[in-house]
């Protein structure tokens, strides 16, 4: 399959269940909300180290935020509930308590309940007090500017990680601008999120390794330093870079359709603007039970 010059790989990408809860944070304006969102979003590319993968979905209105006040909803995935439990409250409690003026939510109403205020009421030291609305109990914190308001608990539901694209570029330039592209293509999309700096990773990785004490290492076959050293490239004389783009996403039709919206953003960038080929990663099949084929999202025997 080709269009607009760019050669789709007849390929997949596989992905993974995941555990995942959405946050939302709000503050007395946006900045802070946002101050608080990066924090509590940092460290939290790769389950390989991080212990979660984390990003910010989108920014709030006042009106579609429990207390009228601007906001933004994050998402957090792990690969289990009890990981991502401890993940929520060592972030919103370092990173969200901390910031000035935040207040933080569940922004998923069914699902197994977590603690998300339950247990950072306690750094009031007796002086917290809670607040039962509409069935729902929230922990009011003192703290230095006033106060810390915190819904008890957040639900965790299933996620999806791991769907991913491969963008293979003439140059580093026409490689940034296919994932910028992407990146800002799939961010206009509710439920995902591309846990990896600015959207991308430049470090794709294949399962094993030369060193027995690593279980993952570069993936020689898409380096184009390597191209005539390494045993088996995926790359022409032409490619000299490649971006990989990861999503997760609270539903395997969300990292579909930001997938799809990823792939037609670099198809518009087309050959002209140096982008030569759109490829995925995928571990043969065995790693996880869902896999996103490139030309049946673009169409093809869909």
């Amino acid at each position: 399959m080709i269009r607009n010059g760019v050669t789709i790989d007849d390929t997949f990408a596989e992905a993974f269940p995941m555990k995942g809860t959405r946050l939302v944070i709000t503050a007395h304006n946006a900045t802070w909300a946002r101050h608080a969102a990066v924090a509590a979003t940092g460290f939290a590319t790769s389950v390989i180290a991080c212990g979660c993968e984390a990003g910010i979905e989108r920014e709030l209105a006042p009106d579609e935020t429990p207390d009228g006040r601007p906001g933004i909803a994050v998402l957090i995935f792990s690969m289990s509930g009890k990981e991502l439990a401890k993940q929520i409250e060592r972030r919103v409690g370092q990173c969200v308590l901390t910031c000035p003026t935040t207040a933080v939510y569940a922004g998923i109403a069914d699902g197994e309940a977590v603690a998300l205020g339950k247990n950072l009421r306690f750094f009031g030291d007796g002086w917290q007090i809670s607040k039962v609305i509409g069935g729902i109990r929230y922990w009011r914190v003192p703290v230095m500017d006033g106060e810390f308001v915190a819904q008890e608990t957040t639900a965790v539901v299933k996620g999806v990680g791991g769907g991913n694209l491969l963008l293979l570029a003439r140059d580093t330039d026409a490689a940034l601008a296919a994932a910028e592209a992407a990146v800002a293509a799939m961010q206009k999309l509710p439920n995902v999120i591309m846990p990896f700096p600015g959207g991308v990773v430049r470090s794709g990785s294949k399962v094993g390794s030369k060193y027995p004490a690593l279980g993952a290492s570069t993936n020689d076959a898409f380096c184009p330093s390597l191209v005539g050293l390494a045993a088996k490239t995926e790359l022409t004389a032409e490619t000299r870079c490649v971006m990989e783009i990861v999503i997760d996403g609270l539903t395997e039709a969300d990292v579909a359709a930001a997938m799809r919206a990823g792939l037609e953003a670099g198809i518009a960038l087309g050959a002209a603007g140096g982008l030569l080929r759109i490829s995925a990663g995928n571990y043969g099949g065995k790693l996880g039970p869902f896999h996103f084929h490139l030309r049946k999202l673009m169409g093809e025997g869909s």
